[in-house]
């Protein structure tokens, strides 16, 4: 296997922390390092944050030091949610990066933000969704991920998944991040990694994982009328163009 850094792209609250668990584990079961493992032994904390080891913005010094690795011969796979920049574009269009891209339906996105927010501070507790009252500033706050998403959609040599494709369709969707790897779908390791994440299979209390088997167009029970004629206005143009009703 090359030296590469893969990575896990995805827009909030979009099966992100599945998305990104399903990819590290695959690329161990092909012969990968552990990325919590390689932010010990090379002393990435402050780069590669949280559980999930996300980089953050995609700084030329943030990229050219999550490399490092790489080229001491390692491969490994790190998350983010931020827009590409130019450095990493160019590794990507270089395939010293593989990069997939997962998206949601900014609806049901922006309501499980404003639900997760609420929940924690209903606990007494702060997240990055936790200043979300209302539905009209979840809106805003999904604007600029929206703005990412187009962004990461044109952006070529990246893969791609819808978060309900990858929810409905998860063997066939699977498959194709297989072949995009170059992995052997065969292989007793990569199977197994596979099954683990395949939805309603999951053990949910698995830290970092951050996936429940979710439910498509709950926007439609939860938002008003007004709130999802606003969702219209302000993503009308993304929704038509990537398939969404």
């Amino acid at each position: 296997m090359k030296n590469t850094l893969y990575l896990a792209v995805g827009m909030p609250r979009a099966g992100s922390g599945w998305h990104y668990n399903l990819l590290h584990d695959l690329v161990v079961a092909n012969g990968g390092a552990d990325a919590r493992e390689i932010r010990r032994r090379f002393g990435l904390q402050k780069i590669l944050t949280e559980v999930n080891c996300n980089i953050g913005v995609f700084s030329t010094p943030r990229v050219l030091v999550a490399m490092v690795p790489v080229v001491f011969g390692n491969s490994y796979t790190i998350k983010a949610h931020a827009a590409p920049r130019e450095l990493i574009k160019r590794l990507i269009e270089g395939e010293y990066v593989k990069a997939t891209y997962i998206y949601r339906d900014p609806r049901d996105a922006l309501l499980s933000a404003f639900e997760y927010g609420k929940r924690m501070r209903e606990k007494g507790g702060c997240n990055a969704f936790s200043h979300l009252h209302s539905i009209k500033q979840a809106i805003d706050f999904m604007k600029d991920y929206v703005r990412i998403s187009e962004e990461w959609l044109s952006c070529n040599k990246v893969l791609s998944i819808r978060y309900e494709d990858l929810l409905m369709k998860y063997q066939e969707e699977t498959d194709r991040l297989l072949d995009f790897l170059g992995i052997n779908k065969r292989k007793a390791e990569v199977s197994a990694v596979v099954e683990k994440y395949r939805p309603g299979g999951t053990d949910k209390r698995q830290k970092g994982l951050h996936f429940v088997v979710g439910k498509t167009r709950r926007f439609l029970e939860k938002m008003t009328p007004d709130e999802i004629m606003l969702c219209d206005e302000v993503f009308g143009e993304y929704l038509q163009r990537w398939g969404y009703e």
